[in-house]
């Protein structure tokens, strides 16, 4: 082999293992700064407070089924109606527990033959170690279930490429006025 064919085989060599060590570490990233990226899982427990009644509601209508929606055959279903919340988190289940967060969002009665809302929200954390991120939950949630599951699809700070799924148990519900308390479980890998 002469000098010039031997010159392109190393040079074709050295290509190959740069593109291999780019694919195993990541371009740009050194092997350690791979190794500290690696997803970490964390669980959140907390309630969450969501008051659409008295004079300082947390969650507001801004959309009210519509009245076909309330003669179908299931009238409870809240088919078309949409509230905005803002509603609190605490550590515990009272209300003038410890402050974790806030829960920022919508949800839209989804559900033609039940109680069934497609909640879009951000949990955004105000205290303790996670304050200043947030969580993105997106999901189906059927509050007269006794336990819904909904996905976590993002988050910001802490919580940076975050998936996971909350786990929500209704604890307890005003059904004259819609006012309630839920437990979250948030399970995240971030």
């Amino acid at each position: 082999m002469d000098k010039k064919g031997a010159t392109l085989l190393l040079f074709l060599v050295l290509l190959a293992a740069a593109a291999e060590a780019d694919a195993v570490h990541g371009a740009g990233q050194r092997k350690e700064e791979v190794a500290a990226a690696a997803p970490t899982t964390t669980h959140l427990h907390f309630y969450f407070h969501d008051t659409v009644s008295g004079k300082s509601p947390t969650a507001v209508r801004v959309v009210e089924p519509p009245p076909a929606a309330a003669s179908s055959s299931s009238p409870t279903s809240m088919f078309g109606m949409v509230n905005v919340m803002d509603d609190p988190l605490t550590a515990g289940p009272e209300r003038g527990s410890a402050p974790v967060g806030r829960a920022q969002g919508l949800y839209m009665g989804s559900d033609q033959a039940r109680l069934g809302f497609l909640q879009a929200m951000n949990l955004v954390f105000t205290s303790g170690a996670h304050n200043g991120s947030t969580l993105a939950l997106l999901g189906r949630n059927c509050p007269l279930d006794a336990v819904r599951e909904l996905p976590v699809v993002g988050g910001t700070g802490a919580f940076r490429f975050a998936r996971g799924y909350a786990l929500l148990r209704t604890r307890w519900l005003d059904a004259r006025t819609g006012d309630a308390t839920v437990e979250y479980d948030v399970y995240v890998m971030h």
